[in-house]
């Protein structure tokens, strides 16, 4: 139940934009993103190419504020990209951003959005950023999205401590909706082995979000592969996708889905 080490998060970042660059290799870019609307798959890969280049950034300079991110946020100038052309720049900035934490090292100080306020934050930020809007273009092109158990079993823990912080409330005050008595949820992965303990337990009866890895019995239970899962959370795959086994308060399900993020 250990996240990956920062070495781990490094390498993730390259590995996740190679492969995502075999995927794009003589494909359509300009066709439209359906989890992103409004971008097509060249938009979306420069929007990740500019992120990671964003952070890397950050990491260099040992930034006490945040740089513009415009660069990547408007993507109006690349609706007709070239794999030829994005693949080596998409490449370029994951080695940047991977060789810059490594000289950082993950105890190097500067702004990050939350609390930390070190190069840890970004190194696993970026590779389950690189991985989630990997899934985002895979999806796109027509192609099956899979993942190494571990590096999804990370992603889902990266993804509930992010979403549980206590600023997220400020950040998205519709958040507080969730809280009531009695709305537990229960994510249970079905494709892996029981040491992998792929089950989070998500309670909101308290005045804050709390969640663990764990088997519990709650309001509602959602079963499905753990891929599918991390897909589910990222908002990228309804529950009613009939990917997902539901038992239980399906309304909460939806409340809930409608409701988390941290983006």
């Amino acid at each position: 139940m250990r996240a990956l080490n920062y070495e781990r998060h490094c390498a993730e970042i390259v590995r996740q934009t190679d492969l995502l660059r075999s995927r794009i290799d003589d494909a359509d870019l300009t066709v439209a993103v359906p989890s992103c609307p409004g971008w097509n798959v060249g938009q979306l890969l420069r929007h990740l190419g500019g992120g990671q280049r964003w952070a890397e950034e950050i990491v260099r300079t040992r930034a006490a504020e945040p740089p513009s991110d415009e660069h990547f946020r408007d993507l109006d100038g690349y609706t007709d990209e070239d794999p030829a052309v994005l693949g080596p720049w998409l490449a370029k900035g994951a080695a940047q951003l991977a060789d810059t934490l490594r000289a950082a090292g993950p105890d190097a100080q500067m702004w990050t959005p939350v609390a930390g306020r070190t190069a840890r934050f970004y190194a696993r930020r970026f590779a389950h950023e690189t991985l989630i809007h990997s899934a985002d273009a895979t999806l796109a092109l027509g192609s099956d999205f899979t993942v190494d158990e571990e590096v999804a079993l990370d992603a889902l823990d990266e993804w509930m401590e992010l979403g549980s912080l206590p600023e997220m409330f400020e950040y998205h005050p519709e958040m507080r909706e969730l809280l009531g008595p009695g709305r537990t949820l229960h994510l249970h992965a079905t494709d892996t082995s029981p040491e992998s303990s792929a089950e989070w337990l998500v309670d909101l009866t308290g005045d804050a979000i709390v969640w663990r890895r764990s088997h519990e019995k709650a309001a509602v239970a959602v079963r499905g592969r753990l891929a599918d899962l991390l897909l589910l959370v990222y908002r990228r795959l309804p529950a009613d996708s009939g990917a997902f086994e539901v038992f239980g308060d399906a309304q909460l399900l939806d409340l809930w889905w409608e409701r988390v993020g941290f983006g």
